[in-house]
């Protein structure tokens, strides 16, 4: 069985017990800072390993609960996998306990323990009051159902009974994606002598490796992860769901800040604009505005911005989710699905919280549509994404399609069927209805071209593409042109393309025109008139001439000597056979004269012709057979 990595938390009100309890579960004091110490507070985040067998490796994330360090309680929660809520028997629920709940709610944890702490300091039917007062204050959350546990962590008591807990329940879950690509929001960086610069946090997704070659976003610094750290032992690996500590080379801790995110895929999105659900929480006391400013916390990131309504100018009280959209003052990294919270910059309070629709949003009118348009990309499904993102930009390589569907790498590749996409040029992803579509729009080009132009053998393979280009990529134009060709659809002369059944013709309206010149260029034999007077002579309208000039001339039914005499082919042939029969294997201008018995005029530009077709080549007065 493959090892699964899980992080927990414990939340909780300030002084109920958070870090006693950690302390008495895992043997590690998480309180390490000195102002910590003096004021009996937690204020960073603090960790430490709580179990591990052949199955299973569990941390812990003390996360403070003082009001004025709840930026660090999210950074901590927003990574992990369960979560203790700590209450004191002596003084149960309280308000910080409350913003904890609904943080945890918005950011999606939905597996919880309940641990009334401190019950060495209350008789056992006050213990009981305090449950009921809990009860009540859990009824619609997540923690509703949550398992009560009874601790005492100077005594410990119960100690033993919540740690088993916390194994059986994890042993039962699912961990995070370790397959996708790596991703670990950072929350803590510092300096190690000898080593330099250390970067912390939980991985949310995916795995890392020492030596292997990583970004920190949204900034885009390249770095290489030298050493890995689990809980102060050095690592080969680090895996989803473990807290990790990666030594980088590469980049300066002055350069580096909570907030940003190392990741090892350019398949993340770097936005400003995020479409959103959100839900409000139940005991708002102030109306949200439109445009009203907020301050975002998602992953270890803190950003401000403001938030955008399309269905209405402000909000107090909402039960169901709102589709709206954030536009920030600075760049975050982050996918569809992540979930987040949003607080009040002034005063500092949490409005609400949801989660990541289309982290690449656009400018969008106020109205219904919109609206509707949320709705879709919220309930789309991958196949449907997927389908939406290829209607849109017509063909994409992975990275593209991973950035603009949100989906990870894995979810993606599975909906990536050959039944529903087309994978081409080996890197590119279109569906097949645009190459039925692109493959009638060529097809009807092409046969609306030969329908004014019989006599031209195509058209130009460039100039085609170019009318196309504006609707549809050039890699797409070519693959569904090549593959065309192969199914016979079309075919291809030097440059240019036509119908695979097409023959260039003369009109039916002119070839007995036609027939006729070339019967009176053929009498002429070899001291033709200008072409231009058979043309006239037969008849044939000035605006036809280029193309059946052309025509003629690719249908070798003339040669064209120069822009003003033209031979038909088969007096060109007979006379070069004549003139080859008549010479050896070298000849002067004189002897050519003599045997096609020609004046310069003519002689001259038939004997560059034979040498622009390679039958000859000119050696200063003389020329040789080829």
């Amino acid at each position: 069985m493959e090892k699964r990595y899980f992080t927990i938390g414990m939340a909780g009100h300030i002084d109920h017990g958070k870090t006693s309890l950690t302390k008495a579960l895992t043997n590690v004091d998480t309180d390490r800072l000195k102002e910590e110490k003096e004021r009996q507070i937690s204020i960073e985040l603090g960790f430490a390993p709580l179990y591990e067998d052949h199955e299973i490796q569990i941390s812990v994330i003390d996360v403070p609960g003082h009001e004025r360090f709840i930026r660090q309680m999210i950074a901590g929660v927003a990574g992990i996998d369960l979560v203790v809520l700590v209450v004191a028997a002596d003084e149960g629920v309280m308000p910080q306990t409350r913003e904890h709940l609904d943080i945890l709610k918005f950011l999606g944890v939905k597996t919880g323990i309940i641990a009334i702490s401190k019950i060495d300091r209350v008789d056992e039917e006050f213990i009981e009051l305090v449950k009921d007062d809990i009860l009540e204050e859990l009824t619609g959350t997540v923690f509703e159902d949550a398992p009560f546990v009874l601790v005492d962590s100077l005594s410990h008591k119960g100690i033993d009974k919540i740690k088993n807990l916390i194994i059986k329940t994890l042993k039962e879950q699912e961990m995070r994606d370790a397959k996708g690509a790596f991703r670990l929001p950072i929350d803590q960086v510092f300096t190690v002598k000898g080593q330099g610069t250390v970067v912390r946090g939980t991985v949310y997704e995916g795995s890392v490796e020492e030596g292997q070659t990583l970004k920190i976003m949204p900034k885009g610094h390249e770095v290489r992860a030298r050493q890995i750290q689990i809980h102060h032992s050095p690592a080969q690996k680090a895996f989803a769901g473990q807290r990790a500590a990666i030594n980088l080379s590469g980049v300066a801790k002055e350069d580096l800040e909570r907030g940003e995110v190392l990741v090892s895929s350019e398949h993340f999105i770097v936005t400003k604009t995020l479409d959103v659900a959100v839900r409000v929480v139940e005991d708002l006391d102030h109306l949200v505005k439109q445009r009203m400013p907020i301050k975002l916390h998602i992953g270890t990131a803190e950003v401000m911005g403001r938030i955008v309504f399309f269905d209405r100018n402000e909000l107090k009280v909402e039960n169901d989710e709102i589709l709206c959209q954030l536009r920030l003052e600075e760049e975050v990294l982050t996918k569809r699905g992540d979930r987040f919270i949003l607080r009040r910059p002034s005063p500092q309070k949490t409005i609400g919280g949801g989660w990541v629709i289309d982290p690449r949003g656009n400018k969008y009118r106020f109205g219904d549509q919109t609206i509707e348009e949320l709705e879709k990309k919220k309930a789309g499904s991958p196949k449907e994404r997927i389908t939406a993102a290829l209607i849109e930009a017509k063909s994409l390589p992975l990275v593209e399609l991973i950035k603009r569907t949100a989906l990870d790498e894995s979810t993606l590749k599975e909906h990536l069927t050959e039944e529903d996409v087309v994978f081409y040029n080996g890197k590119e992803y279109t569906l097949p209805v645009l190459i039925h579509s692109i493959e009638e729009d060529i097809y009807d080009r092409l046969q609306g071209f030969h329908q004014f132009h019989p006599m031209k053998i195509g058209v130009n393979k460039a100039e085609l593409l170019q009318l196309l280009q504006k609707r549809f990529p050039k890699s797409l134009l070519e693959f569904v042109l090549e593959n065309g060709i192969t199914k016979r659809i079309f075919k291809r002369k030097d440059q240019f393309v036509s119908l695979a059944g097409f023959v260039p013709h003369v009109p039916e309206s002119w070839q007995k025109r036609t027939e006729n010149m070339l019967e009176k260029i053929n009498a002429d034999g070899l001291k033709v008139r200008s072409l231009k007077d058979y043309f006239i002579e037969a008849g044939i309208p000035g605006n036809l001439e280029t193309d059946l000039k052309r025509f003629l001339k690719d249908q070798e039914l003339i040669v064209l000597l120069d822009e003003q005499f033209a031979y038909h082919g088969k007096v060109f042939n007979a006379a070069i056979e004549k003139l080859r029969s008549h010479t050896g294997a070298e000849f002067e201008v004189g002897a050519a004269k003599e045997t096609l018995g020609l004046s310069r005029k003519y002689m001259i530009p038939f004997l560059e012709q034979l040498d622009a077709l390679g039958l000859t080549k000119r050696l200063e007065n003389k020329r040789v057979w080829q």
